[in-house]
């Protein structure tokens, strides 16, 4: 390998890279998205508006009623109004849910009989009101159970839950979506980077010092990636602290493996910035299609906002076409989990990335030409 032009390109591009204060966007990008999504995006509902009709006035309706008024998840609110006057509160947008009591509803329960009780839920946001939904069965079920103990009915034929939440005991929304931005941000952020690399080369016509020069393709990426991989191999570090001390989310896994994965990973993120910027010839191009390539899959098939398990279909196979869910598996079971290599599933998914790796960085060595066209 030619070392002392090798040399050259690595110092070339660290002296361009701070020339153009692109430098800065390597680290105040990433952080800037794990802090602004980490504290935006909150997949919980606490606090939802919910109506109340109790039609019943009976000591079993206000025991029921008192679940949903010392609950963190709704703001209770009982009137005395019809049916449809409820209703039009939900079409307002003034309540997210109405729970009706029926008026039969403490002699039906003393009798041993079905009692039912109305549930309206505002689903224009599905994936909300299927929450708000969960909670109110939870909450009615609560409810139910703890009259009848009170009360002294039968409990013959209740099934008891006794429930115990594994990995994230609080069931805090951090800990859930922070290791998946860090699956997102080490996807785009470098790829941004990688896909400038070249196509700016092809703009100001420098590409021709490649052209003329003894190096081979492959020396040549390695030399252009070699500056960008270094600069954000350290975001690997920033992210981890921001998570786990800014964030608060447990770290129970390898640190080590955290590190390999990442670097990894961060190698096929700037193979992708390098093959689509060795197709380009323009800058803007470039950075509108790593976008288009990087953002979307990185949020659909990370697993962050939907489990891969609950697709099917087109979207199952195109989860597993991405680096990004492989990534994200390890990323949950390094900080929630901490399995690590005793997982064959997390050796399998480091060798896919480690094929990535290989197979992208092979194809853009063969469409790189150096030759003009």
């Amino acid at each position: 390998m030619k070392l002392i032009t090798i040399k050259a390109y690595i110092l070339k591009e660290f002296m361009e890279l701070y020339r153009t204060r692109l430098i800065v966007m390597v680290y105040l990008m990433p952080s800037m998205i794990v802090l602004l999504f980490g504290y935006g995006i909150r997949m919980d509902v606490t606090h939802a508006r919910i109506l109340i009709i109790d039609n019943d006035q009976s000591k079993f309706s206000q025991m029921l009623i008192s679940k949903f008024e010392h609950s963190k998840y709704f703001n209770a609110k009982v009137l005395h109004v019809s049916e449809k006057e409820a209703l039009r509160s939900i079409k307002q947008a003034k309540t997210d849910a109405v729970l009706i009591i029926p008026s039969s509803f403490e002699k039906q329960l003393l009798h041993g009989q079905k009692s039912e009780i109305g549930v309206f839920v505002d689903a224009s946001f599905p994936t909300r009101a299927t929450t708000i939904e969960g909670y109110i069965k939870g909450s009615v079920l609560d409810g139910v159970s703890e009259v009848a103990q009170r009360s002294g009915l039968s409990a013959k034929g209740l099934i008891v839950l006794n429930q115990r939440t594994l990995f994230n005991q609080a069931m805090r929304d951090e800990d859930a979506i922070v290791p998946g931005l860090i699956g997102l941000v080490l996807l785009v952020a470098p790829a941004i980077l990688a896909a400038l690399l070249i196509v700016k080369e092809k703009e100001r016509g420098t590409i021709f010092n490649f052209y003329a020069s003894p190096l081979s393709k492959g020396e040549f990426l390695l030399a252009k990636l070699f500056p960008a991989f270094l600069l954000h191999s350290v975001n690997i570090f920033i992210l981890f602290l921001l998570a786990v001390y800014l964030f608060d989310v447990p770290f129970r896994g390898s640190f080590m493996l955290y590190w390999l994965s990442s670097e990894l990973y961060i190698l096929i993120s700037l193979s992708i910035g390098m093959l689509i910027s060795i197709i380009t010839s323009r800058q803007i191009v470039a950075v509108v299609l790593t976008i288009i390539i990087t953002i979307i899959p990185g949020f659909l098939y990370s697993g962050m906002l939907m489990p891969i398990s609950s697709m099917s279909g087109e979207s199952y196979i195109e989860a597993h076409m991405f680096p990004v869910m492989y990534y994200t598996h390890i990323l949950y079971d390094t900080f929630l989990i901490g399995q690590g290599l005793a997982s064959e599933k997390i050796i399998m998914y480091l060798l896919i990335l480690v094929g990535f790796v290989v197979g992208l960085f092979t194809v853009g060595t063969l469409l790189l030409k150096k030759e003009m066209r």
